[in-house]
């Protein structure tokens, strides 16, 4: 078949068909909300990028196809961007306030060979980053007639934990990648918990046998990555051009300071509310493992995974000096799906702190008009116990279990109707996706009196 029969078998379609196709699947839900990704860099993702999307300024792709490897100790003798990100900076931050601190020196008349990124594990927006870098830099390397910058990046320290360490190793690599398809002119990957080796051969394979070194720019061409690319150049200069409005990188530091400690809060509201997922650390966690000797493996400073490691080693000093790991009770009861749901939801809620899972089923005794059988669970010795059923059933269920015992019940979920009748029944709290995991976690370590304080 020839290419113009394809043609006609696949013509074109208009924008305007995807649209009324997207409103009628949409149902009358709001097309915003639903699929339109609002983040914290004030860029907005679309769920689709089409020709029209993709800036009017071509990119500039780096000259050379490969990448130094470099090792992470040593120092750069350039703008060290790296650390906006390490303290919590976003994107476009990171852009505008290099480009502000490179701005100064050259104004000064003073030489800036390079400019360090830290890579975090934002896949798509860490490649347009370094993309958007390079435009940046570019344009301010003209505006001052200065030599090309050359841009470093490093993979970053902020994201990482000492719990499930490999999975740190995990991040590393995909961080390694955005680098390497952002155009980075040398690449350092920085051990987090895993060996230097490992670090290091996470940029031979992608070299070696991924043979990245081989093609300029890679990611040219995606629609989606050239888009992010013009949006967070264009919010980046804009944001710049504030600093710059302001009198410069040096008088705005106060103002810097501030903007980034804003955006740091938010990250971290973000991780404590689990709208931000940390592998291994406020999801999907390992609830058997103990880090408490390896607390100090990474540096200090800023890091997203550090006020749940703070609860969960908490857990872990308490259970040294006490020879007992606190307990979760789960009792299920009811509606199949609500109750495995609910119970899969507190099994990651409570093993990220440390604690000890056990779940059971409450059976009803086949005796008419007898009450449930209490769980034998309930004889364990739990410091807790959690109901994890459908709204429908909580409150009976609530009756049964709060009258067979003096540990403190909690409600999985968040029956708005019933929160008065459940607290007066003896319901202490809830726990659901709106709770904030370092907050809740917290509160609840306070109230069993799990008080991390080293044996003395």
């Amino acid at each position: 078949m020839s290419d113009l029969n394809l043609k006609a078998e696949f013509p074109p379609v208009p924008t305007e068909a995807w649209e009324q196709t997207i409103a009628a699947d949409l149902k009358g839900a709001d097309y915003e909300k639903r699929l339109v990704w609002q983040t914290g860099e004030g860029v907005a993702v679309r769920p689709y990028y089409r020709s029209e999307n993709l800036p009017c300024e071509p990119f500039r792709h780096a000259e050379t196809r490969s990448w130094e490897i470099r090792d992470a100790a040593v120092p750069c003798d350039g703008i060290d961007a790296a650390a906006f990100h390490e303290a919590g900076a976003t994107a476009v931050q990171e852009l505008a306030y290099a480009l502000a601190a490179a701005s100064d020196r050259l104004a000064a008349g003073q030489p800036v060979p390079s400019i360090t990124f830290a890579v975090g594990s934002n896949y798509f927006f860490e490649i347009a980053k370094l993309r958007a870098a390079r435009q940046l830099c570019a344009a301010l390397a003209e505006a001052y007639a200065a030599p090309p910058l050359q841009l470093r990046a490093v993979t970053a320290l902020s994201n990482k934990s000492i719990y499930d360490p490999y999975t740190n190793l995990l991040r590393s690599t995909t961080e390694a990648l955005s680098a390497v398809l952002g155009g980075a002119d040398s690449l350092a990957v920085q051990a987090a918990g895993y060996p230097e080796r490992l670090a290091r051969n996470v940029q031979l394979v992608l070299k070696e046998e991924a043979h990245l070194d081989k093609v300029a720019d890679p990611a040219g061409g995606s629609y989606y990555i050239e888009a992010l690319t013009g949006s967070l150049a264009a919010e980046a200069w804009k944001l710049f051009q504030q600093v710059e409005s302001e009198g410069g990188y040096a008088k705005s530091r106060p103002a810097i300071d501030m903007a980034i400690a804003g955006s740091r809060a938010a990250k971290e509201k973000a991780v404590a509310s689990r709208r931000r997922t940390l592998v291994g650390v406020n999801n999907y966690p390992d609830i058997h493992e103990k880090e408490l000797d390896h607390a100090g493996s990474l540096p200090a400073g800023f890091r997203l995974a550090r006020p749940i490691e703070k609860i969960r080693l908490r857990t872990e000093r308490y259970a040294r000096k006490t020879g007992t790991t606190p307990a979760v009770l789960l009792l299920k009861k009811g509606d199949l799906k609500m109750k495995m749901a609910r119970a899969q939801f507190c099994q990651n809620f409570w093993g990220c702190a440390g604690f000890s899972i056990i779940e059971e089923e409450v059976v009803q005794d086949s005796n008419v008009g007898q009450a449930s059988r209490p769980a034998a669970g309930l004889q364990a010795g739990p410091l807790l116990i959690i109901l994890c059923s459908s709204d429908p059933e909580y409150l009976d269920f609530a009756k049964e279990i709060c009258a067979s015992t003096a540990t403190p019940v909690l409600i999985a979920g968040n029956p708005k109707d019933q929160l008065e009748a459940l607290k007066a029944v003896g319901v202490s709290g809830f726990v659901h996706v709106q709770s904030n995991m370092v907050d809740t976690l917290t509160e609840w370590q306070d109230k069993l009196g799990i008080d991390g304080k080293e044996a003395q």
